[in-house]
């Protein structure tokens, strides 16, 4: 069945123009009577049948709202790769239960802030969109605009967890507790070592995967699995 964002969706009946019409009627060819799934991006789906096609406007009329049971909010701190390789954190990380993706800049970053960061941003949300549409979940995560490490570290609420190459002893699966938590993790050279240093003096956690070497886009997503292992929700 054909799912579509809307955010803000109520039960009753909801007016669609612009790129929502469009791809109602030019993409997903939706005619009257045809049935799809509505999601909120917050957590609540709706059935839907579409009750008036017109030039440029699609009625929608929705069921009423059901909600899935939340997940653990866990935000993805990842460190900027190169090249596409962060789209692909973006769309698995969501099809992994990621609750939100806060690129950063460390020391090591070879990609660099250019001053387009919130086009980049936005282009980042539809592939987290999109994938969130895709995969059959109702919340869509929120991608924030890329910022620095350390700056962005002491924004960070609830638990937090540094994947360390160099961590020998605290395994990610003893340390996760439980609540929201996010995933600090670094680019292709790693962290550097003042940067945990920095990251631990306030307040964070390093913690191993174990004696896998992993690339920096594998990383996030190998810890998602096991989290979403732990609570129950995966394997």
């Amino acid at each position: 069945m054909n799912r579509l964002l809307v955010p803000g969706a109520a039960q009753g009946q909801v007016r669609l123009t612009g790129l929502k019409a469009h791809k109602l009627v030019h993409v997903l060819r939706s005619r009257t009577g045809d049935a799809l799934e509505v999601f909120d991006g917050a957590g609540a789906a709706f059935d839907a049948s579409v009750v008036e096609v017109g030039e440029g406007l699609v009625v929608l009329a929705l069921g009423p709202a059901r909600r899935a049971p939340g997940l653990r909010p866990v935000t993805i701190v990842q460190a900027l790769p190169k090249g596409d390789r962060l789209e692909w954190v973006l769309e698995k990380g969501t099809e992994l239960g990621a609750s939100a993706f806060w690129p950063v800049v460390s020391e090591r970053t070879v990609v660099k802030l250019s001053g387009r960061e919130e086009v980049k941003r936005a282009r980042w949300q539809r592939v987290v969109d999109e994938a969130a549409r895709q995969c059959g979940r109702t919340e869509v995560p929120t991608v924030h605009a890329p910022g620095p490490l350390l700056e962005v570290a002491r924004q960070l609420g609830g638990q937090v967890l540094v994947l360390d190459e160099e961590e020998r002893t605290l395994r990610l699966s003893d340390a996760a507790g439980v609540g929201p938590l996010a995933l600090v993790v670094g680019p292709e050279g790693g962290l550097a070592r003042a940067e945990v240093a920095a990251l631990v003096a306030g307040g964070a956690v390093t913690v191993s995967l174990g004696p896998a070497i992993l690339r920096t886009e594998t990383a996030a997503l190998a810890a998602l699995a096991v989290l979403r292992h732990l609570e129950g929700t995966l394997g």
